[in-house]
């Protein structure tokens, strides 16, 4: 077969295995075969220079310091020392495909000691798209999304909402059928969970059933949406985001009292703040006209961060590590994007200049602060007196007295007591923008004494620009976020919300967007998901309800051994969602079914159960410097829900921390999630659930007539589900296996009902009590207790 012109014209460069390649691409349509399918640089492309080190590399190796990106048109098709990487059109010209083919060790690429070779497909991808043009677009990322009309299908009886529509689409392409629809006892605990972060009640779940009518499921998310639950909940995951802590962080990790901030995230979700003025109270509530109180300490958000008190430290270079702690944690948690790469040299793989990171540097590089804090103890400044509205009113009652009382001495008696309430308000760390504008550098590989040229505050070029009628200080830079046309903004608040709903998002690397993050799933549904986010004015309990809504939501979560093969993550959604429930719905759960939980919304952190000595292990200095030793608390405070646990940076609360709780000491979008002996022993031996199980031991005990109607109630009300005939076998030869046991060692039985603050009923007969007790702790212990089904 004579070989096509384009390859006996190539350079002698090139070698014989790309020629090989390249005629095998081109000559197939010549000889009549099927015309290739269009390769596509995004969803082709893109991952394979990304992926294998070509943006570092080049297909000249001499061309590193040069910077060639080959994911860069201009770069790729630019002449260097007579050779292109790319030829459109031409791959027999292009010496990337002669370099992928090289066998010299010396001159292939991507080089062998990366490790990251091509595939033979890989490889004939490249060379197909050269030839189809070599099309480069921008990262789907950077493109702003645009409400895709949902597919038509051939199941319309299943399709409830355009999700399912959309689900669909890809499952019959997929050659994949939809599952069948969960019970309705396991879809109100799926959504009790996912709305409260607490399991149904057995007499929420009887009413569930026993409403018949077509609204009974839309209401349940109606009526739990209501709760103020809901805002706990959410909140968890936010104060992740948030880098939310009650101690400074670094070596000496003093306490501060920020919890004005926490408890404006629960009223902001339980209020339904749209996610717009969310955003935009957040990153610049001080800068909105006569700005209220709580919208100050909502701009705690960018306060949250690690605050040194070590000594002789450079107070500059410790103050602009805060300035880009905000800069790390607004990108990632509004944009999903890594910027902290630009903070020394231009990103190596998204459209982010070293210049382009310090402009947006300068929106945060305004606030009075210093890098020491000098009060080492408590809030650094700058902060604002923060009353609860129960301060509020106690005040505005004392200085109505103040006002009203004639006697000298009576009314001296309310300026104490007046002075008396001021010095126990609560502050909350703010932002705020000093009166002369910071001048901001460009700083030479990121050292803060190494200034460069002189930038101004705005955004980086691959996006939409800020118009004009924004200024260019933080509240300009929240109303650009929040534009409709925003590539990002949107699509990552949608994505988390999925997230939160099925256990992983469309987009699985939620803190990254951009090349080298995961591709969405589901593209067209990402960008539906978006736009109608906007549409209905960034509603984030009704786009909840929205994907609730679908049959793709309430479908069964088991699957048959084949599906499992195929689809082992679920990334098709030809099930429902199943996975490890969060540390604080675990523990909160255990609460709430034993009847210990505490619902009081709000207030200073707590201090529940911990083993004894390991704050000892990171605290320094005396008690007065670091805070002291962890101090149990007594009475209700040790039965609130885990949101309003103290949260040490180097000593994360390790019944939380065990179930993969964050240390809190940066941003967190995405929690790991893992399985360990660990967690079981904690549920085993932690007192929480040690006395959660006793609690609800002895209340099952009260509320049962036999051991059989008991073990059946004390089943469901940890599982959500009647037992099968078999489990209450299982669970009756444990109780009597425990019965003998305790029997035999009455003192470990009295032991055991003793752990915990709360006192069991007197007069109780420990034996069985202790006997009850392990029998629903082994109910704790149960995957499908602590696992979203």
């Amino acid at each position: 077969m004579e070989m096509p012109m384009s390859i006996l014209s190539c350079a002698p460069t090139l070698f014989v295995a790309g020629l090989l390649v390249c005629a095998t691409v081109l000559s197939g349509s010549e000889a009549g075969e099927r015309e290739p399918a269009a390769v596509t640089f995004n969803r082709d492309i893109r991952p394979i220079l990304s992926d294998h080190c070509f943006q570092c590399h080049g297909p000249d190796r001499h061309q590193r310091k040069a910077g060639l990106r080959l994911d860069v048109r201009e770069d790729a098709l630019a002449i260097r020392k007579g050779v292109v990487a790319i030829v459109p059109g031409d791959p027999g010209s292009s010496a990337l495909i002669a370099r992928i083919h090289n066998g010299d060790a010396d001159e292939v690429m991507p080089p062998p000691e990366v490790d990251k070779a091509l595939t033979e497909s890989q490889k004939l991808l490249l060379a197909r798209w050269i030839e189809q043009g070599a099309e480069y677009e921008a990262h789907w990322a950077f493109i702003p999304p645009k409400r895709p009309e949902p597919p038509t299908t051939s199941q319309p009886d299943w399709v409830r909402n355009e999700i399912d529509a959309f689900i669909l689409n890809r499952l019959v392409a997929e050659r994949l059928q939809h599952g069948p629809e969960a019970s309705k006892e396991t879809l109100i605990r799926r959504v009790t969970l996912a709305l409260t972060g607490m399991p149904p009640t057995p007499g929420e779940i009887d009413a569930f059933l026993a409403d018949e009518s077509e609204s009974a499921y839309e209401s349940l998310i109606d009526r739990l949406q209501l709760s103020s639950r809901y805002g706990e909940h959410m909140a968890s995951a936010w104060l992740d985001a948030a880098r939310y802590s009650d101690t400074n962080g670094y070596n000496n990790d003093t306490p501060r009292y920020n919890w004005r901030y926490r408890d404006w995230v629960i009223d902001a979700f339980n209020r339904n703040l749209p996610f717009d003025q969310f955003l935009t109270e957040q990153l610049a509530g001080d800068l909105l006209p006569d700005a209220t109180l709580d919208q100050q300490i909502a701009t705690g958000f960018n306060r949250n961060h690690n605050v040194t008190s070590e000594g002789g430290i450079i107070d500059e270079e410790y103050r602009l590590e805060y300035v880009a702690d905000r800069v790390d944690t607004t990108a990632t948690v509004f944009m999903a994007l890594t910027v902290s790469c630009a903070r020394c040299h231009d990103h190596k793989f998204d459209p982010i200049s070293q210049k382009e990171y310090y402009e947006f540097f300068a929106f945060f590089n305004q606030v009075p602060e210093t890098g020491y804090h000098h009060e080492h103890v408590g809030n650094p400044h700058p902060v604002v007196s923060a009353p609860t509205d129960a301060q509020r009113a106690e005040l505005l009652k004392v200085e109505k007295a103040i006002a009203t009382t004639r006697v000298i001495e009576d009314r001296e008696q309310w300026l104490i007591e007046k002075q008396h309430l001021e010095a126990a308000l609560p502050t909350a760390m703010v932002m705020q923008d000093m009166e002369k504008r910071r001048d901001t550098f460009l700083l030479m590989r990121g050292a803060y004494d190494k200034p460069r040229e002189k930038v101004e505050a705005t955004v980086p070029a691959v996006f939409p620009p800020m118009p004009n009628s924004m200024l260019d200080n933080r509240l300009g830079l929240a109303k650009w976020l929040v534009q409709p046309e925003h590539p990002l903004t949107a699509r990552v608040a949608a994505n988390r919300l999925w997230y939160q709903l099925f256990g992983t998002g469309i987009v699985d690397t939620l803190e990254d967007f951009g090349s080298q993050g995961a591709w969405p799933t589901h593209p067209e549904l990402l960008d539906w998901l978006a736009t109608e986010l906007v549409r209905i004015g960034w509603d984030q309990k009704q786009l909840l309800k929205v994907i609730m809504m679908s049959s793709t939501y309430r479908q069964h979560s088991g699957a048959t051994a084949e599906l499992l093969a195929r689809d082992p993550d679920n990334v098709l959604l030809a099930r429902g969602p199943r996975y490890r429930l969060p540390a604080e719905v675990i523990r909160d759960s255990a609460l709430a079914v034993s009847g210990l939980l505490r619902d009081r919304i709000g207030g200073p952190s707590v201090r529940p159960y911990q083993p004894p000595g390991l704050w000892s292990e990171v605290i320094v200095a005396d008690d007065s410097y670091s805070g002291g030793e962890y101090v149990q608390s007594k009475g209700d405070d040790l039965y609130r829900r885990s949101v309003y646990t103290w949260w040490k940076r180097t000593c994360p609360p390790p019944g939380l921390n065990t179930f993969d709780a964050p240390d809190r000491e940066f941003c967190t979008v995405q929690r790991s999630r893992t399985n360990t002996p660990l967690q079981a022993l904690v549920l085993l031996n932690d007192p929480t659930y040690v006395e959660a199980a006793r609690v609800l031991a002895s209340r099952i005990a009260s509320d049962s007539t036999n051991d059989t109607t008991g073990l059946a109630l004390a089943f469901r009300s940890v599982t959500g589900r009647v037992p099968k005939p078999q489990e209450v076998t299982v669970l009756m030869a444990a109780l009597q296996s425990e019965l003998q046991r305790f029997r035999a060692d009455p003192e470990a039985a009295r032991q055991l009902i003793a752990v915990g603050d709360s006192s069991p009923p007197e007069g109780v007969d420990a034996v069985q009590l202790a006997a009850w007790s392990v029998v629903c702790s082994m109910l704790w212990n149960l995957d499908e207790t602590i696992t979203q089904h």
